[in-house]
C-alpha cells in the first residue's frame, strides 16, 4: 500500500535532510544531488505522489512496466522524467527508446548500437549513462571497469545518443558493516573511473548515479550527482 500524500510528504523531507546532512560534511551544495523516486514494481500512483512532491524523475526497472506507467501518468504530470535504472536487453532496445527520457543501464557496446539505431529512427537525441561494474561484484550488471573506455567511445561516436555520465551498484556484503565499505570504494572508484574517462576524451561526465536508500551518504561524499530511492519512499515491497 501506497503512502498518504502527508506520509510521503514526510518521507521525502526525511531523505532530503540526509542529502542535506551529507552535502555539508562533504563541502557540497544540496542542490547538486537529485533525488529520483523508484516506482519499480509500485502502481502509477507512486509516480504521481513523486511528482506532487516536485522530484523531477521517476526510476524503473522493467520496459514495459514503465511504458504502461507512463503513459498512465501522462495527463497529471506531463512534466516528469522517466528513466531506465534497471537492466536492458538489446531486443527491447527501440522500446526502450521510445518510451524513457534518459536509459542509465547502458553496459555494452551492442546495446549502444541498438539504442542509437532506435534513437536515430525516431528522431531524437536519448540520453543515456553508462552502466559499470565499479565494485566487480559478479552478481551486479554493468561493463567491467577495463571495459569503460571502450563502451564510451562507442557511445560518444553516435550522434543519437548524449552521454551524461556514468552510473553503479554497489555490491551487498555479509554485514552491515562490509556493505558499507564496499558502498564507499565501489562509489570513490565509479568517480575516479568518471575523472579519468573525462580527461582521456576530453568530455565532460557530469552525472554520477550511485546511491541507494541504504547507502546515499557514501555516494554524496564521493560525488554522486543522482541518488535512486525507492524503500525509504515507499516502503518495503
Amino acid at each position: 500500500m501506497l503512502p498518504s500524500t502527508e506520509e510521503f510528504s514526510a518521507r521525502v523531507d526525511a531523505i532530503r535532510a540526509r542529502i542535506a546532512a551529507a552535502c555539508q560534511q562533504a563541502g557540497r551544495d544540496p542542490a547538486t544531488v537529485e533525488l529520483m523516486a523508484v516506482t519499480k514494481t509500485h502502481p502509477p500512483e507512486a509516480a504521481l505522489l513523486a511528482a506532487g512532491q516536485g522530484l523531477r524523475s521517476v526510476g524503473e526497472n522493467r520496459v514495459q512496466e514503465g511504458a504502461s506507467k507512463r503513459a498512465a501518468c501522462a495527463a497529471a504530470a506531463p512534466g516528469l522524467r522517466w528513466e531506465l535504472i534497471g537492466h536492458l536487453q538489446s531486443n527491447k532496445s527501440r522500446l526502450a527508446a521510445e518510451n524513457f527520457d534518459r536509459i542509465q543501464s547502458v553496459d555494452s557496446v551492442k546495446l549502444v548500437r541498438h539504442l542509437a539505431r532506435a534513437a536515430a529512427e525516431s528522431n531524437r537525441v536519448l540520453a543515456v549513462l553508462l552502466q559499470i561494474n565499479a565494485g566487480q561484484d559478479p552478481a551486479k550488471f554493468g561493463a567491467e571497469t577495463a571495459e569503460a573506455p571502450a563502451l564510451l567511445e562507442a557511445a560518444l561516436a553516435e550522434p543519437a545518443l548524449r552521454v551524461d555520465g556514468l552510473m553503479t551498484i554497489a555490491p551487498l556484503g555479509a554485514t552491515a558493516d562490509e556493505t558499507a565499505e564496499l558502498a564507499r570504494r565501489t562509489f570513490d572508484a565509479l568517480r575516479t573511473i568518471r575523472d579519468e574517462l573525462a580527461a582521456r576524451f576530453g568530455r565532460p561526465l557530469p552525472e554520477l548515479s550511485m546511491g541507494m536508500t541504504g547507502d546515499l551518504e557514501p555516494a554524496v561524499a564521493a560525488g554522486s550527482t543522482i541518488v535512486r530511492v525507492g524503500t525509504a519512499l515507499f516502503g518495503a515491497r
